[in-house]
């Protein structure tokens, strides 16, 4: 439909659902960010673990700052810095989940700390499960290579500190306000600019004034 001028009054609806391309291309560019940092994390951690099961003899602590931060390599069934003992088939199970929510959640990632926080919480969350795969005593049964003792508190690995610095920086940026989709451009205008007209709302009847009442004075005849 036009009007007299020849201008559409109708808007075409079929290129606006379409995905724009600096979109997409973003959205691509987040996703290779997020696995770089993924396969550094990943690649990190293996590395550590190769050079400690090579360089390390279990039972035998090195001091790194005293007695405070030692290496010390031990076999890990359970959780992270050696927590959960005996349910090394339950945190598998946990691990598969975490990696699945991390490519799921990849799909929606519009800001570049996030990608990076995603990336560095797969590598470590993969890394931990390539042992629990991969290594003796079985098939999803492996016991994680630690060698990071804290205070003589409990021992980690470099997988374990990746995914505590995620679990940090995704909180900061979700105290900060930051969501994993980013920030549009332009959404936060145009709700602050509803806000604005629908809060205060011009009364319908603002330009009209109310008549003084004509009363009769005492004593006034009428004609």
């Amino acid at each position: 439909m036009q009007d007299e001028t020849g201008t559409p009054l109708s808007a075409d609806t079929t290129t606006s659902a379409a995905p724009a391309p600096e979109n997409v291309r973003g959205r691509s560019r987040l996703f290779a960010l997020m696995t770089v940092a993924g396969v550094i994390t990943l690649a990190i951690d293996q590395g550590s673990k190769i050079w400690a099961l090579a360089t390390l003899t279990p039972g035998v602590p090195r001091d790194l700052v005293g007695s405070l931060l030692r290496l010390n390599l031990i076999r890990n069934p359970g959780a992270a810095f050696s927590l959960g003992d005996g349910v090394t088939w339950l945190l598998t199970i946990v691990a598969l989940g975490i990696v699945a929510w991390v490519l799921l959640a990849a799909r929606r990632i519009g800001h570049t700390g996030w990608a990076v926080t995603l990336g560095i919480l797969l590598g470590g969350a993969i890394g931990n499960l390539v042992d629990r795969i991969f290594r003796a005593p079985g098939f999803g049964r492996g016991h994680v290579v630690d060698f990071i003792d804290y205070f003589g508190l409990f021992i980690g690995n470099l997988a374990d500190v990746a995914i505590v610095v995620a679990a940090a920086v995704g909180a900061v940026l979700s105290l900060r306000g930051i969501p994993l989709e980013g920030v549009v451009p332009g959404r936060h205008e145009n709700d602050d600019t509803m806000d604005d007209t629908t809060a205060d709302p011009a009364p319908e009847h603002s330009e009209q004034r109310e008549q003084p009442e004509q009363r009769e004075q005492p004593g006034d005849a009428p004609r």
